[in-house]
């Protein structure tokens, strides 16, 4: 416990002032005895892996401010902090609410995010040692908000936080925020037909039709992790990440250097899930794998095939789920077409300090109100999910 010692703050710009030993300590100390971390985008090495290949840093409008908490030399708090000078990669947008700060003579950038770059994965923010949970927490909330003011920042954002996180910043008077996206959630399936039994009728046929057509593509479909993975596949992988992203958000936001460094310090984390034509992968599914769940992350092709990307991303990852009990499974942000595939709609949470108290007053009252219309669409389309209204519904 940390009661009657002083707390010390500090912001480093690079994580190689903190040993990896110490930041694990409070980012996933379930991991101590060998076994997987909850969350591995919160993990040393995979921060390291972003900081290493340049994928954050000056240059990238991602400038680490990684802030710990320390009690008597020991670390027992840390954070992933970041001042940006632009709202790309966070995937929580602000960016009307930068252009209105901007519009009435102030100035929206830089700004701070307590977030892990590009990664819409839910996981905590405020990383403890077990034991200093809510010290922990309000030493590096504060630190945080401090950096923000002591600098004239506008505005500090913690995304993708987890729910009991968020009810602990809105006590103290942070601005709170409600999104959603979709996750398959396993309900204790033996395996994939299982699966498809709790579903409706149409829904079933749907999923078994779109699996047959993905599967006669034309090739093979296989899954690699750990020892498997190659130092050519990253090769594939890359491929796929450029066209994705120049298709969906302009410029890719790893390098490649990320995906070498991956292949050495994190493919024990890393689900590969390949279409494969003449030994050619033609699509393929990067996930990460946590200690009760698949993340699914980047998704790309060289060649179109039909429903090939339902299966490789949603049902392979479902698949892997239950073969290795995993409690679900997040296919990234948004997408309702997800929900006719068994993923359902679940709230995700972020928490906002805003400096100027006028514009930190019509915020909230926005928050208010798409807070309110989040929880009804999450309803509603629960409502519309694929599953099985009545026990006596068809099997067939």
């Amino acid at each position: 416990m940390t009661s009657g010692s002083d707390i010390t703050i500090r912001a480093h710009g690079d994580l190689s002032g903190i040993a990896a030993a110490d930041w694990d300590a409070c980012a996933c100390p379930e991991a101590a005895q060998g076994g997987r971390p909850f969350d591995p985008f919160t993990t040393y090495r995979f921060l390291k892996a972003l900081e290493d290949s340049g994928s954050v840093g000056p240059r990238t409008g991602w400038q680490a401010q990684y802030l710990t908490a320390e009690v008597d030399g020991q670390i027992i708090a840390c954070a992933p902090l970041y001042a940006k000078s632009h709202s790309q990669g966070e995937y929580v947008f602000d960016h009307a609410w930068g252009d209105a700060y901007q519009r009435v003579g102030g100035r929206y950038y830089p700004k701070l995010q307590l977030a892990v770059p590009f990664t819409p994965v839910t996981g905590r923010r405020f990383l403890t040692r077990p034991g200093h949970e809510e010290t922990g927490r309000a030493a590096l909330i504060q630190g945080a908000v401090q950096i923000a003011e002591g600098n004239a920042l506008s505005s500090l954002h913690i995304t993708f936080c987890t729910g009991a996180e968020a009810e602990a910043g809105e006590r103290i008077g942070l601005l709170r925020r409600t999104g959603q996206q979709f996750h398959w959630l396993n309900e204790g399936y033996a395996d994939f037909d299982a699966f498809l039994a709790a579903l409706s009728a149409r829904k079933r046929k749907n999923i078994r039709k779109e699996r047959r057509s993905a599967q006669d593509f034309g090739g093979e479909i296989v899954q690699l992790t750990g020892a498997r993975i190659r130092p050519e596949h990253w090769d594939a992988v890359w491929e796929f990440y450029q066209d994705t992203g120049a298709r969906k958000w302009g410029t890719p936001y790893l390098t490649r250097a990320f995906f070498d460094i991956a292949h050495e310090t994190l493919r024990d984390d890393i689900l590969l899930i390949f279409a494969r034509r003449q030994g050619r992968p033609v699509a393929g599914a990067v996930n990460f794998i946590g200690a009760s769940a698949l993340y699914g992350r980047y998704w790309g092709c060289t060649e179109d095939h039909p429903c090939l990307h339902f299966e490789l991303c949603y049902y392979q990852a479902i698949d892997y789920a239950l073969k290795h009990g995993l409690a679900r499974v997040e296919a990234g942000a948004q997408g309702e077409h997800k929900l006719a595939r068994g993923y359902l709609p679940v709230a995700t949470h972020s928490l906002h300090w805003i400096r100027d108290a006028g514009f930190a007053e019509a915020v909230a009252q926005y928050l208010r109100a798409e807070g309110a219309a989040v929880e009804q669409d999450i309803e509603i389309l629960t409502s519309y999910g694929p599953f099985r209204k009545t026990p006596k519904e068809d099997h067939q």
